[in-house]
């Protein structure tokens, strides 16, 4: 698919935005990451995906005592719940 896009003035930066068609086709959503760069008097944006899984103990292995989340007092038991 090929669209003409107006550059627009986005703070001190100059953006474009990606036709929804364009951007479907392609997996993207908001969120995603992506690579820019020039190669021959071209822009080149690509998504940055991950080929790698997930791995729990390397997640795991990343918590420390700085990044822990507290613990969330919910309340006491109104209805079945076993704690």
């Amino acid at each position: 698919m090929e669209a003409k896009i107006k550059i627009q003035k986005w703070n001190n930066n100059l953006g474009i935005s990606i036709p929804h068609l364009i951007a479907a086709e392609l997996s993207l959503r908001e969120g995603l990451y992506v690579n820019i760069h020039d190669k021959n008097d071209r822009i080149i944006i690509e998504p940055i995906r991950s080929n790698k899984p997930y791995n729990l103990i390397e997640m795991l292995d990343k918590i420390t005592d700085d990044n822990i989340h507290q613990t969330i007092d919910t309340g006491t038991p109104i209805g079945n719940e076993i704690w």
